[in-house]
């Protein structure tokens, strides 16, 4: 390790070595890294990018500070030298291109997810800009998806190795608790909610997928789990409640408290996440980009299997 002095308190920091191009200063030992020393955007070189990308895979999340030149073009740019920009949502339309808004008005994923594994085409980077952001709250926290499995029990490793997850989009989930919480939803929440569900998607994903570019372990959980193939309701839901509770173990996240410029790239393949809602009705914007996944396969080599909708518009599956 090497030292550097943090731009924001400018107290000595510690950033690893083995990166010429960029700074990478690690948030915790299990997830999460700040990575300095490099502006965002279409023109950023290749070794430039191969750095945040390895990176990236090393941390599972990523945080910049300082990008507020991006504007979505910008960050658009900056998402096809990683990948293969989505379609915004397979149901939600976004700007039509590959921007979808976080907004807090029309809804709050304030529950723990990856995103998009209701379909089988599993996204596998997401870019999130900051553009609006609450006076107080509204932090976002991350968990390591591989680190779970690698330190489960060996006996539950292998039996959520025999597992499979029934995902779908139906229903909201952030509509939902609104519902429960003021008795009603709003026009917008309820406009929002019929968007998301207009059509049905249903995959049967493994809950042990294999990472395609690090060949690590995950479990692929999160609350588009319907059930588990072959289980009873009461059981599908107990074992799930046991599996994700192992995922979201403090120890296992890293809570990010946005600012203004932030931008954060997360390895939708090795984590699942969870957005605070804790800052009242203030409002709250961010952009996301979502990078094209390749449909996940199994430990012993069995792929995804579709049950209901085609997510061909959303995203081409990598060569």
């Amino acid at each position: 390790m090497t030292t550097i002095t943090d731009r924001t308190t400018g107290r000595p920091t510690a950033t690893e070595d083995g990166y010429q191009r960029i700074d990478v200063r690690p948030t915790s030992g299990t997830i999460g890294a700040v990575i300095g020393g490099v502006r965002l955007g279409g023109d950023v070189d290749q070794a430039t990018v191969a750095e945040i990308r390895r990176a990236l895979l090393a941390h599972r999340v990523v945080f910049f500070h300082d990008q507020d030149h991006l504007d979505d073009a910008g960050q658009r740019a900056f998402a096809h030298l990683l990948g293969t920009p989505t379609k915004p949502h397979p149901t939600v339309s976004g700007d039509g291109d590959a921007v979808l808004p976080i907004d807090s008005d029309y809804s709050k994923a304030n529950s723990w997810h990856t995103d998009v594994t209701f379909v089988d085409r599993v996204p596998a980077i997401s870019l999130l800009r900051a553009l609006v952001l609450p006076p107080y709250g509204g932090s976002t926290v991350w968990a390591n998806t591989v680190r779970a499995y690698d330190t489960l029990h060996p006996a539950l490793q292998a039996l959520a190795g025999e597992l499979w997850g029934v995902h779908s989009n139906l229903y909201d989930y952030a509509a939902e608790r609104d519902e429960r919480r003021l008795g009603g939803i709003d026009v917008k929440r309820q406009e929002y909610r019929t968007e998301f569900g207009q059509q049905e998607f249903e995959t049967e994903h493994p809950v042990v997928r294999i990472h395609p570019e690090t060949g690590e372990r995950s479990l692929l959980l999160g609350h588009f789990v319907r059930r588990f193939v072959g289980l009873s309701t009461r059981d599908s839901r107990e074992l799930f409640e046991l599996l994700q509770r192992h995922v979201t173990r403090l120890d296992n996240t890293v809570r990010w408290n946005w600012r203004p410029g932030d931008l954060v790239i997360w390895d939708n393949r090795a984590t699942q996440h969870y957005a605070v809602d804790d800052y009242d009705d203030h409002p709250r914007l961010l952009h996301r980009v979502t990078l094209a996944g390749d449909i996940p396969v199994s430990a012993d080599g069995v792929r995804s299997v579709v049950r209901k909708g085609d997510a061909s518009h959303y995203s081409e599956v990598p060569a």
